[in-house]
């Protein structure tokens, strides 16, 4: 009686599922050790009900950014963490040497590193500048949905939440960061970890998907009088872009991990290998949505590399008419090249040649895009600022990734490199300077008007230097032992290969990394001395003393009056001649913060923290707990409130914080 009890209380769930070795308990009590300093930091500084009000409650998409930054930054520190165990153990891991950790748990660093770079980290920059620039760059007062905006993040932030927690209580999948069958199958891993991958992944997507439909009706129905189509910017352009990608693509992928949770919940078979299953189907359908992924990341990057270059030349952008076709292009190509991920599965030639020529051809839109930003150079008055030399390191390296993709285009050549670590090294090029880069970008570039101050220039040309010698180092080898035969997630080896000079300095190439991140947060902490000390002796957030008093426009709201666009780039010419608007002010309405979207997110974290562990009682509380949220939110009549006009005027104009009343 007492465990049949027990097991309808606790599922799965034991003390022996606790962590077991050093390295993962250490890295368990640091994951509980952050959130505890942090309360312990608020409760001494008795800042929690400023937190709960300011921030966690926020609809304000400029808040609502800047989380999403901060979790993607905690998030890409795990995953640095993880980078550093795989490099030492396939530096040390040669001949009698057996490394720092097991097979087992090198599977699972692996995966849970490709899982969180791409969902938790880049989707987290990505959102993040979006949720910062998009509705300023439209003149939009707001997002369409700010509910629904709100409800995104904290979904995302669940996800991250459930990731983790496989790190305490449990494991994670060795299967590889898109868990193939029949590996993800409950046979050949019987444990938890695909589970937790299936689970936190489910409900980051969803919040995905939700932002997609956002951020699509933000930009058709939000934008200012006089924005037609051809006249909003390019960064604008390529998100729209990269929502319908999302829109489009996401409810495949939760279809896919609905579909392998029921085989390995249900014990149903849509892809078991036996039982009428077909393994092929999951791995079509992964790829159906994880082809236009990489573009979901790729294309607002292009956007603020679109923004960097016309600023820093002090030109126009060349062919912007071409640029918008070829994100569209981009678009449309994107879902029909999947299938060169798996040549070597046994398509056969005339599909193989289908897809092969697809892959080459979506290479085309992307050059136009790149020989425009390199005519909009041309002859141009170049400011050599830290955004710029990020994207000259992507126009290198991502060339450079490119014609390895090409090489990989060519399914006999495919055959041969599939697989191998070859492969790895091109992923990263283009993904790290098409994605990662062209965030760092847009944080360095667009930094003063999201948080009022310039971040110092000199620490972040160091980081930079720091970043590109130590990712050319890190990946360059790999393309060298992928001819060699090394194949990916290789934890061990034989000492006559000659493999470990190579894999010793890929790992030399990671300490670069290393110093680039640290240096990016001495960047970020010299900034804040800066502005806070202000040698001059002022207050720094006095306007009439420095250039950036505080972000622009006041954190309340956007646009006290809203602006009429005539021409591209309309706001650059009203200020070159001295525009000054003199119509009057009028009321604003603004959504009221609201802790519902907090309710939900905890509602879907333990629906999938029961699902991972079969307590279905939980499950059935996290699930009425999202229903009964959103019921109560669609009949709440109170959800705005409104600024008169002389409450606009007054924040407006403000000169500091406390005159603005913030």
């Amino acid at each position: 009686m007492i465990s049949t009890f027990a097991s309808f209380l606790l599922g799965k769930l034991s003390l022996n599922q606790l962590p077991n070795n050093p390295i993962t308990a250490g890295g368990a009590i640091i994951l509980v050790l952050i959130p505890l300093a942090a309360v312990i930091f608020i409760s001494v500084t008795r800042r929690w009900k400023w937190l709960y009000r300011e921030w966690l409650t926020t609809q304000d998409p400029k808040k609502i950014g800047k989380m999403y930054i901060i979790v993607a930054v905690l998030m890409g520190l795990r995953g640095l963490s993880d980078v550093i165990l795989i490099r030492l153990q396939q530096a040390l891991s040669v001949g009698h040497a057996h490394g720092i950790i097991s097979a087992s748990m090198f599977q699972q660093v692996v995966s849970a590193h490709g899982t969180i770079m791409i969902f938790f980290v880049a989707m987290g920059l990505m959102f993040g500048v979006i949720n910062m620039i998009v509705p300023l760059q439209i003149g939009a007062r707001d997002v369409a949905f700010p509910f629904l905006n709100a409800t995104s993040f904290w979904l995302f932030v669940a996800g991250m939440v459930l990731i983790n927690v496989s790190l305490v209580i449990g494991d994670f999948a060795a299967t590889g960061w898109l868990a193939y069958p029949p590996l993800s199958e409950l046979k050949y891993s019987p444990t938890v970890g695909v589970d937790y991958w299936i689970w936190s992944l489910e409900i980051a997507g969803v919040g995905s998907l939700l932002a997609g439909v956002n951020f699509i009706v933000t930009i058709l129905k939000k934008r200012v009088k006089g924005m037609k189509m051809m006249l909003m910017p390019l960064f604008s352009w390529s998100v729209l872009g990269s929502m319908f990608l999302v829109v489009f693509a996401f409810p495949i992928l939760t279809v896919t991990l609905t579909l392998l949770a029921f085989d390995r919940t249900f014990g149903m078979h849509f892809f078991t290998a036996g039982h009428g299953g077909n393994m092929m189907m999951y791995v079509n359908l992964i790829w159906a949505w994880g082809h236009p992924e990489v573009y979901i990341l790729v294309l607002p990057a292009f956007g603020v590399y679109s923004e960097v270059v016309a600023t820093y030349a002090r030109k126009k952008l060349f062919g912007y008419t071409s640029m918008v076709w070829a994100i569209w292009a981009i678009v449309i190509l994107s879902f029909i090249v999947w299938l060169h991920h798996f040549f070597t599965m046994g398509a056969g030639s005339d599909v193989n040649a289908f897809f092969g020529i697809m892959t080459m051809i979506i290479a085309v839109p992307t050059g136009v895009k790149l020989f425009n930003w390199l005519f909009t150079l041309y002859r141009g008055k170049i400011n050599m600022k830290t955004p710029v030399l990020w994207f000259i390191a992507f126009v290198v390296v991502f060339t450079i990734g490119g014609m390895a993709g090409v090489i990989m285009a060519v399914p006999p050549l495919d055959f041969q490199l599939h697989n191998s670590l070859f492969l790895i090294a091109h992923f990263h090029m283009m993904i790290v300077s098409g994605v990662l880069f062209g965030y760092f970008a847009a944080i360095t570039y667009w930094f003063p008007k999201f948080f009022g101050f310039k971040l110092n220039e000199r620490l972040g040309r160091y980081a930079f230097w720091s970043w590109l010698i130590g990712f050319l180092l890190a990946f360059v080898p790999l393309y060298i032992l992928g001819f060699m035969g090394a194949t990916r997630r290789l934890d061990h080896y034989s000492a006559s290969l000659g493999w470990q000079p190579l894999f010793i300095a890929a790992g030399v190439g990671v300490v670069f990394i290393i110093c680039g991140v640290v240096l990016q947060f001495m960047q970020l902490g010299v900034s804040i001395w800066q502005r806070n000390s202000n040698r001059a002796g002022r207050d720094p957030w006095d306007g009439r003393t420095l250039e950036w008093s505080l972000p622009t426009p006041p954190p309340s709201f956007n646009f006290a009056r809203l602006p009429i666009v005539t021409k591209r780039d309309s706001f650059w010419y009203d200020k070159q001649a001295q525009f000054t608007d003199s119509r009057p002010y009028e009321p604003i309405t603004i959504p009221k913060n609201s802790p519902l979207s907090m309710v939900i997110a905890c509602g879907a974290f333990f629906l999938g923290f029961a699902f991972v562990w079969h307590i279905w009682w939980l499950a059935v509380v996290g699930l009425l707990v999202v229903i009964v949220t959103i019921i109560w939110r669609s009949m709440d009549e109170h959800t705005e409130y409104e600024l008169d006009a002389d409450e606009v005027m007054r924040i407006d104009r403000a000169l500091t914080p406390k005159e603005a009343g913030l």
